[in-house]
């Protein structure tokens, strides 16, 4: 069996914001033109169902809940914290290094395990070099401000294109690291 992979998965505004800064994604929406729409389009809930764990901020929870995938119920959700926080099933609190504890999950048999952000939690992934795969949707919008994806000081990562789509003018692309990481 295949050891699962560490998938980073979210959207992105053309000039790098994963969220207003109120914290908000009211501005993640298409461009409402579809002539350049590539067949299949990305499939969300594909994606999903190869995961059975999702690991998310604080205030990403906060702001997204549980029902963005169907049958949340399914799944496990690892919420970060450096506080303790009181969750429901199926989500749990974590807390401490959560690369070691993704890491440590991934020799584990399952499927795949889904970062869904915020920039809290992936940045020290990308920093470990520990995202084996990147799926970034680019939202047709230049917010200006708001808080970034990409942190600064971390090597560069050498990535594959695997697959692209556009979908009403969102462009969602698949990289995989290619095994070498350069700068270090």
């Amino acid at each position: 069996m295949a050891e699962r992979k560490i998938i980073l998965n979210l959207a992105v505004s053309l000039d790098g914001y994963i969220c207003d800064p109120e914290g908000g994604f009211a501005w993640i929406s298409g461009q409402g033109d579809r002539r350049l729409d590539t067949v299949p389009h990305y499939d969300i809930e594909a994606f999903a169902s190869q995961v059975d764990v999702i690991v998310m901020g604080r205030k990403a929870y906060e702001d997204c809940g549980l029902d963005f995938v169907a049958e949340p119920q399914t799944k496990q959700f690892w919420i970060a914290s450096s506080k303790p926080l009181a969750l429901e099933p199926p989500a749990r609190w974590i807390s401490g290094n959560l690369v070691d504890s993704v890491l440590a999950l991934k020799k584990q048999p399952g499927k795949d395990i889904w970062l869904f952000g915020g920039a809290g939690v992936t940045d020290p992934f990308i920093r470990a070099d520990a995202v084996d795969e990147y799926i970034v949707g680019i939202i047709p919008i230049l917010l200006g401000q708001g808080r970034r994806l990409f942190h600064e000081g971390f090597a560069s990562i050498a990535l594959h294109l695997e697959q692209f789509w556009i979908d009403d003018g969102v462009v969602v692309m698949r990289y995989r690291r290619r095994g070498e990481t350069l700068g270090k």
